[in-house]
């Protein structure tokens, strides 16, 4: 099982918990540093203060488990949607 299954399998629930869905999870790596992208998505706009929620939630879990052994960045984001015009 990849890492991106992993993480999805250990934080999709209590993500939900919060109102949110998990859109994708990708980990990368960029330069010399790995990044663990998380995008993030609702119904309604996502701003700053529920992407810092749900890194809250997020972190702690990814800790305990430790499914990553390389440092890495994690990067929480809302999925863009673009505006309908008519």
């Amino acid at each position: 099982m990849n890492i991106e299954k992993k993480v999805r399998e250990l934080v999709e629930e209590k993500v939900k918990e919060l109102g949110v869905s998990i859109d994708s999870v990708i980990y990368e790596k960029e330069g010399n540093n790995n990044f663990l992208r998380i995008t993030i998505d609702r119904e309604v706009p996502i701003d700053v203060d529920t992407c810092v929620e749900v890194t809250n939630v997020i972190n702690p879990i990814l800790d305990q488990n430790d499914i990553i052994k390389e440092s890495y960045i994690l990067d929480i984001s809302s999925k863009e949607r673009g505006e309908e015009n008519e």
